[in-house]
């Protein structure tokens, strides 16, 4: 019996069902659910499992440069940090986890919530949003809001950017009588998606630090992964549209002659459109020529001297925390200068941080979850459970386990939080036959099914947009649907044509 209860299937199963437990049923907070199960989890864990877990951070490994040459990496570990790790209890091995997980994760979710929240205080959200319609013209108006959703979520959480855009949405509706649905959805397609595949978000953010993916490679994937699934999500709106139609009515954020009001504010009171972009593009921008420049540099036995010299400037500004904070920084000024109010720039700054502050805490919380997972030995099992399966169906049993996650408790961040937990071991021991980041946006586009009465965004789309619980049942769920299938065959595509292994 001893030997069952200390068995890592059972200890992992007992840790799943106490996240969804305490959210469901006992309705407690993510932060809390996770960290009483991550607490459970590290009490579970037995002594031989803890030795075996530091006898692997002990022993030196070797990794692939880019020009396919293995180097040796030393230990992770020293002999006395081993000891001290066996030896330590259940809460502080769990604490280790979320500190870990806040030093990497928590300047940047800060950030990104400041960069949010000055977007939209300054109005710089509403300007991408009408910029992006002047573009694409009020007959492509549908596709205006998809790609304002997927940009304006990159930074900004999916919630914010929904009740940021859904007054747009019933004005275009005021302006042409007609397609309400379609603007809804289309904003659903593509705000859904980069919050659960494109960094700074928190629910990707993390998962890339579980399995060890860099930040760039996991922009890139979620990109180009989410753009081709709110493609289809967008489809399916059109699709819709023509079928149903969704009147438009007063919500709790404004009523229609407040919306017709805000509506009309002049582009002259907003920010131009390149200073409204800054925020967003300049970190891409940087992590990206950091990235670059280390690998010209890396690969070149004779590189050019004034990169060399220029070298540390580039590595420190395109450190992510770095620039985050170059990016916040600019937001702010920004905000500034549209209202010179100091007491306005503090008011944001400090909303932006107490709702970002809640989100360190349940993406910590999940990491000292996911580390107590991975110490209990559940590697070996995972290993097991890979024999015999073909390489290719790990990405969607890890779409179908955040599936059901998702759908049972209803949190996005959450359900990838926790499969990410146990899926880590798959890519930390990098026997998969594709970069990790592939398995990394399945358990992204697995965070999208299904939307329902569990999900806080499936209320908020509801309750915000008008609709009614049945309508959203019959087009919000669906296309969530869609779009995380879609999501998990591009995926599986990109995986087969360009593994990108070693």
């Amino acid at each position: 019996m001893l030997e069952l209860l200390s068995h890592p299937v059972t200890i992992l199963i007992v840790g799943i069902t106490i996240v969804l437990v305490g959210i469901l049923v006992l309705r407690l907070h993510a932060f809390l659910a996770l960290l009483l199960a991550g607490i459970t989890v590290a009490g579970m864990t037995p002594r031989s499992a803890l030795e075996t877990y530091a006898e692997d951070q002990l022993r030196p490994a070797a990794k692939r440069t880019s020009d396919g040459t293995m180097v040796p990496v030393p230990a992770k570990w020293t002999e006395s940090q081993a000891k001290k790790f066996i030896s330590s209890p259940a809460p502080q091995r769990v604490a280790q986890g979320f500190g870990e997980t806040c030093g990497k994760i928590g300047i940047l979710i800060a950030m990104a919530a400041i960069i949010g929240k000055c977007l939209l205080d300054s109005g710089a959200a509403d300007r991408i949003v009408r910029s992006t319609l002047r573009v694409v013209g009020e007959k492509r108006a549908g596709l205006a809001f998809m790609g304002s959703g997927f940009l304006l979520s990159i930074p900004v959480f999916f919630d914010t950017v929904f009740y940021l855009m859904i007054p747009l949405a019933k004005a275009m509706r005021l302006r042409t009588g007609k397609n309400y649905l379609l603007f809804i959805l289309a904003i659903v397609a593509g705000g859904a998606m980069a919050h659960s595949l494109v960094p700074p978000t928190p629910g990707p953010l993390i998962v890339a630090d579980m399995l060890d993916v860099s930040i760039l490679d996991m922009m890139i994937g979620g990109i180009i992964v989410g753009l081709f699934a709110s493609t289809a999500g967008y489809l399916f709106a059109v699709w819709i549209n023509r079928r149903m139609e969704i009147p438009l009515r007063d919500a709790p954020d404004a009523s229609i002659e407040e919306l017709t009001a805000q509506a009309s504010r002049s582009d002259s009171e907003l920010p131009s459109i390149w200073i409204s972009l800054l925020p967003i593009l300049l970190p891409v921008l940087l992590i990206a020529a950091a990235t670059a420049t280390k690998t010209y540099l890396d690969g070149n036995p004779a590189p050019a001297g004034w990169l060399v010299s220029l070298k540390p400037t580039i590595m420190t500004l395109g450190d992510k925390n770095m620039a985050l904070i170059l990016a916040a920084v600019i937001a702010m000024l920004m905000l500034i200068k549209q209202q010179p109010d100091r007491k306005k720039l503090a008011s944001s700054v400090q909303h932006a941080l107490a709702g970002g502050g809640i989100i360190i805490l349940i993406t910590s919380a999940g990491g000292g979850f996911g580390a107590a997972i991975r110490q209990s030995g559940i590697a070996e099992q995972i290993a097991m459970l890979q024999e015999g399966v073909q390489p290719l169906m790990i990405l969607p049993i890890a779409f179908l386990i955040t599936t059901l996650i998702r759908t049972a408790q209803g949190s996005a961040t959450v359900a990838m939080i926790t499969a990410g937990s146990v899926l880590a071991p798959l890519a930390l021991q990098g026997d998969l036959p594709f970069h990790s980041v592939y398995l990394a946006l399945a358990i992204g586009c697995g965070s999208k099914p299904v939307a329902w009465m569990a999900d806080s965004g499936f209320w908020v789309i509801c309750k915000m947009s008008g609709m009614t619980e049945q309508e959203a049942l019959k087009t919000v769920t669906p296309n969530s649907i869609v779009m995380g299938l879609t999501g998990l065959a591009v995926t599986l595509v990109l995986a087969i044509l360009f593994p990108l292994a070693g």
